[in-house]
């Protein structure tokens, strides 16, 4: 048995269309889409409808991931503050805006996490970030990822969330993370996911990494007008597609950080512009590469 496993797309219809043509082309007919759909990049509603018509052509487990807690939290009240044009927010009103009711009505009906059996193969325990919680890091080698593990009767737990591809095992469980299709980390530009093969009692896994038409996805940041509504959140998104190797979480820490020590305190999601401006100056620049954008 089969399964291609997907998380983190992030509205990168370039990168999943690449993806689940591969996994065509090997012959897969089961995925597993751990979350995270839509968000930081342009035109969810190509991401959507890819989505829906591969689960109308496989076999298709989805599950929940923090993205759609947050489209599902504003759209009952829960998350307020969000800004039309503002680095904090301003990709999240934007994809928000995109969504249809139906869109809603599909990820309300997702869980957080499936415990799954195939035939003659070990149980395994699918989920975004952990068995327990949409938002909770899986982190390989920490205290909280060994004992979350402990926890879990499967043999086999995968995760996404962190957009770190990798393996890692802890008192014969086995924790696999696929990385992102839309945004991974250390990825050389390169759209990651995972193909898990079961055969002879065991699971096997293997891990990819594709090129992909990321040329186009940063210029779509531009055309739909992203730049504009979120700049330096999307300048972040910009130089993960061309590099790889700066994460949102990073610096959105060091623009807290720098909120902070000017102001004594920083209320999400109320950050002024000119901290993610220096946050991004400081930031963007890791290994030689420019800031990964032209645009202000």
């Amino acid at each position: 048995m089969d399964i291609a496993v997907l998380s983190d797309i992030h509205s990168n219809y370039r990168a999943l269309e690449c993806c689940i043509r591969y996994a065509e082309s090997r012959g897969i007919r089961t995925f597993f889409f751990l979350g995270d759909y839509v968000g930081d990049l342009a035109y969810p509603q190509k991401t959507m409808e890819l989505l829906y018509k591969c689960n109308s052509q496989y076999r298709c487990f989805f599950i929940k991931g923090n993205k759609e807690d947050y489209w599902l939290e504003h759209h009952e009240g829960g998350e307020v503050g969000w800004k039309e044009y503002d680095s904090t927010t301003g990709t999240l009103y934007y994809s928000y805006q995109q969504l249809q009711p139906f869109d809603l009505s599909f990820f309300h009906s997702l869980k957080f996490s499936r415990t799954l059996r195939f035939r003659d193969l070990p149980q395994l325990t699918i989920c975004h970030g952990s068995p327990f919680k949409t938002n909770q890091k899986l982190s390989f080698g920490t205290s909280n990822t060994r004992r979350i593990m402990d926890q879990i009767q499967s043999a086999l737990i995968i995760c996404g969330h962190t957009h770190y591809q990798g393996k890692y095992e802890h008192n014969g469980t086995v924790l696999l993370n696929p990385g992102s299709v839309g945004v991974p980390l250390n990825s050389e530009a390169k759209t990651q996911f995972m193909l898990l093969h079961g055969e002879k009692g065991q699971w096997t896994e293997e891990f990819l990494s594709l090129p992909y038409d990321n040329k186009g996805a940063i210029e779509d940041l531009h055309t739909s007008g992203l730049i504009k509504r979120a700049p330096y959140w999307t300048r972040i998104t910009e130089h993960l597609l061309r590099y790889g190797d700066v994460s949102h979480t990073a610096v959105l820490r060091r623009t807290r950080a720098l909120c902070m020590q000017e102001t004594g305190h920083c209320e999400w999601p109320d950050i002024p512009e000119k901290y993610w401006k220096q946050a991004c100056e400081e930031l963007l620049i890791k290994g030689g590469h420019p800031h990964g954008t032209t645009t202000a």
